[in-house]
């Protein structure tokens, strides 16, 4: 079987396409991440992979978890995803909807490691340099990890920058062993 983020790619695509037309970028984005908390949810997907239950069963089952949270839109993208048996493939639907949406809209959210929390003026002069180095809006999200004993590991999208201490010693132990 094909891998599931090459299945989920046209039918982000498609609602991407959709939801830029519509002017609804954030909706659809809040509406895809109800219905990907849906699908990763193991009693869900259990009911959803069983061949007994029907499609409109499982539909039904992703309309009333998620009410008012789906549009007429996002209930006809569950009936073609039930109907081509694809509805496992709501997160990496999800998350492909939110790739295209960053690029759209020009923003990366970047996650910042250290080993102690940021302040507010460490927090904005790491904004101010990944957005200058990335050319887009950062949003930053800052995580500890006291075993880094100092600096800092960035990712951002594909990008990752490891200027920690831990990091920089084992490149050290690594170029001393060959």
């Amino acid at each position: 079987m094909a891998e599931k983020s090459t299945i989920a790619r046209p039918y982000a695509q498609a609602a991407f396409d959709l939801a830029k037309q519509q002017g609804k970028l954030k909706e659809w984005s809040d509406m895809l991440q109800w219905l990907a908390a849906v699908a990763a949810d193991d009693a869900a997907m259990d009911l959803v992979g069983n061949p007994e239950v029907s499609k409109d069963a499982k539909v039904k089952l992703f309309v009333d978890i998620c009410g008012d949270k789906l549009t007429a839109d996002g209930s006809n993208l569950l009936k073609v995803l039930a109907e081509n048996k694809r509805l496992d493939v709501l997160p990496e639907i999800a998350e492909q909807f939110e790739e295209q949406r960053a690029e759209a809209e020009k923003t990366v959210e970047a996650e910042v490691t250290t080993p102690y929390p940021l302040s507010d003026d460490q927090q904005q002069a790491m904004v101010a340099a990944l957005k200058n180095r990335l050319g887009r809006e950062v949003t930053l999200v800052n995580k500890t990890d006291e075993s880094l004993i100092g600096g800092a590991i960035i990712r951002a999208g594909d990008l990752v920058i490891d200027a920690s201490v831990t990091g920089q010693l084992e490149r050290l132990t690594n170029t001393l062993m060959h």
